[in-house]
C-alpha cells in the first residue's frame, strides 16, 4: 500500500509497507541472531520463529558429535571433552577441547579438525557467533570434507547475520541433496530467510516457494512467502500463498492484510478494503489491521471513517506514528484544524524528520494567522522532501497572501517544475509497463 512503501498522496516518507510481526522470544541453538533490520531481533519475529519450529529446529547436525570409542590415552581426553560437552559444563568442555587442539594433529581427530569444530560448537550454543566462525574456519581449513562442518558454518554466519556468508556456505550444500531429504528443506528455509534478511525479495521468494511446496501446511512459510512477493512485487503469488492460507486458518487477519495489500497494487481496491475489514473482523488488535483499513478509505477522501480508524489504531498502540499522522490529516481535510494540532505536536515530539507532519503542522498554523511558523514548517517540509511540490505549492500561496508576489511567483514555478519532471517520469515508467491482466477477485 501506499502509505508504506511507495509515493503517498502527499510524499514517500512513510514507514515500509509490510506487517511484520516482532520478536516470538525463541531462544538457545535455533533461535535467530541480532541482523542488520528490525526484522532480526535476538529471538528472531514470529514468522522466522514460526518457520524455523515444527520439525525445522536448526540443532547441530554434525555427524562428528557423536561419543567415540576409547582406545588410547587420546581416545580418553576426546571422551572426557565429550561428556563435558553433553553434560553442559561449556567452560570445562571447552578447556578439554583447546589441550586437545594444541597436541598433534595426528591425535585430534578428524585430520586435526576436530577440536576446533566442537569449540565453533560450544561458541555457537553460547551466541559467540564472531567466536564461532573463527574456529569453524580454522576446522575448515585443516578439513574440508568433515561431515556435517560447512552447515554449521553457514548457520553461524546466519545468526550473526552474516547473510552474504551464510548464502556462500549452504548454497553449494543444497546442490548435494536430493529434492526431497529434510536437510533440503531446511536448506530451502536458511537460503530464502538470508535473501530476505538482505532485503532480496525476488531471490528469496524461489527458495521460499519450494520449501512451500514440500510443506504447504506451514502457516508461518506460508506467511513469509506471502511477504516476500509482495516486497518483491510478485502479487499475484501473494494472492496465491492467501489462498493456501485460507485452507489452513480461514480467520487469518495477518493473511487477509497482506492480500489486501497485494490487491491494493493491482489497483483492485474494493477487493482491498474488503480483505482489510475481513482482517479487522477477524483480530481487531492486529498491528497496523485498522491503519491499512483507514488508509485505503482516506485515499478515497473518506475522512470520517477514516479517523475513524486511525483512531482505533492508535487505541492499540497510542505511539503508532502513521496512526497520528494520518489522523491529524483527515482531521484537517474536515476542518478540525484546531484538532489537528496536538497531534501534530505530540508526533513531532517522536519524529521531527517526517515531511508530511511539517507540512500538515504549516497548515495548520496558516490557518490560525502564524504565518512565519507556517512558513518554516512549509520550508523544513521542502528540505526534507525535495521531489514534493506540495511545500512549494502552499509557500507560493502563503507568500501571495502576504503580499510577496516575487517569491510566490518562484515557489509556483518550483511547482511547474516538479510536477512535469513527475509527470515525464510517469510517462517514461507507463511506456515500459506490459498491459496489465484484470485483478480477478479474490474467493475464499
Amino acid at each position: 500500500m501506499r502509505a508504506w512503501g511507495g509515493n503517498q498522496k502527499k510524499n514517500g516518507d512513510a514507514s515500509a509497507a509490510s506487517v511484520v510481526a516482532k520478536g516470538a522470544g525463541q531462544s538457545g541453538e535455533s533461535g535467530m541472531s541480532p541482523g542488520r533490520n528490525a526484522l532480526y531481533g535476538c529471538g528472531g519475529t514470529r514468522l522466522l520463529a514460526g518457520v524455523l519450529a515444527g520439525g525445522l529446529a536448526l540443532g547441530c547436525a554434525a555427524g562428528w558429535a557423536q561419543k567415540p570409542a576409547a582406545t588410547d590415552a587420546a581416545d580418553r581426553e576426546r571422551e572426557e571433552a565429550f561428556a563435558l560437552e553433553r553434560a553442559g559444563s561449556t567452560a570445562e568442555a571447552e578447556a578439554a577441547w583447546k589441550r586437545l587442539a594444541a597436541e598433534e594433529p595426528g591425535r585430534r581427530g578428524q585430520g586435526g579438525a576436530e577440536p576446533w569444530a566442537h569449540l565453533g560448537l560450544l561458541a555457537a550454543r553460547e551466541q559467540h557467533y564472531s567466536e564461532a566462525i573463527a574456529n569453524y574456519r580454522k576446522a575448515l581449513a585443516l578439513n574440508a570434507a568433515m561431515p556435517g562442518l560447512r552447515l554449521n558454518l553457514g548457520l553461524a554466519y546466519f545468526k550473526a547475520g552474516d547473510y552474504k556468508n551464510a548464502i556462500l556456505q549452504l548454497r553449494p550444500l543444497l546442490k548435494l541433496q536430493a529434492a526431497d531429504a529434510e536437510e533440503s528443506q531446511r536448506l530451502r528455509i536458511l537460503l530464502g530467510m538470508s535473501h530476505y534478511g538482505l532485503a532480496e525479495y525476488a531471490s528469496a521468494s524461489p527458495y521460499l516457494k519450494e520449501a512451500v511446496a514440500h510443506d504447504g501446511s506451514n502457516l508461518p512459510l506460508l506467511l513469509t512467502l506471502a511477504h516476500s512477493c509482495l516486497l518483491s512485487q510478485q502479487y499475484p503469488c501473494v494472492v496465491d500463498a492467501y489462498h493456501q492460507m485460507v485452507t489452513l486458518n480461514a480467520e487469518s487477519a495477518e493473511a487477509d492484510m497482506l492480500v489486501g495489500e497485494a490487491l491494493d497494487e493491482m489497483k483492485d481496491h474494493a477487493g482491498a478494503e474488503r480483505e482489510f475489514r475481513a482482517a479487522v473482523a477477524a483480530n481487531p488488535k492486529e498491528a497496523n489491521v485498522h491503519f491499512g483499513l483507514g488508509y485505503l478509505q482516506w485515499m478515497k477522501g473518506q475522512y470520517p471513517e477514516a479517523a475513524e480508524e486511525f483512531q482505533a489504531e492508535l487505541a492499540n498502540d497510542p505511539r503508532h506514528m502513521q496512526a497520528m499522522l494520518y489522523l491529524a490529516d483527515a482531521k484537517i481535510q474536515m476542518n478540525q484544524k484546531k484538532d489537528a494540532l496536538p497531534i501534530l505536536e505530540s508526533l513531532m515530539a517522536l519524529n521531527p524528520g517526517n515531511s508530511m507532519a511539517h507540512l500538515d503542522l504549516g497548515i495548520v498554523y496558516v490557518d490560525d494567522g502564524q504565518d512565519d511558523k507556517a512558513l518554516s514548517e512549509f520550508q523544513t517540509a521542502a528540505k526534507l522532501a525535495p521531489q514534493d511540490a506540495n511545500p512549494h505549492w502552499h509557500m507560493g500561496r502563503l507568500y501571495h497572501a502576504m503580499g510577496k508576489d516575487a517569491e510566490a511567483k518562484l515557489e509556483f514555478s518550483k511547482v511547474k517544475s516538479l510536477n512535469k519532471a513527475a509527470s515525464d517520469h510517469l510517462v517514461k515508467l507507463m511506456s515500459k509497463m506490459p498491459e496489465p491482466d484484470r485483478a480477478t477477485p479474490v474467493q475464499k
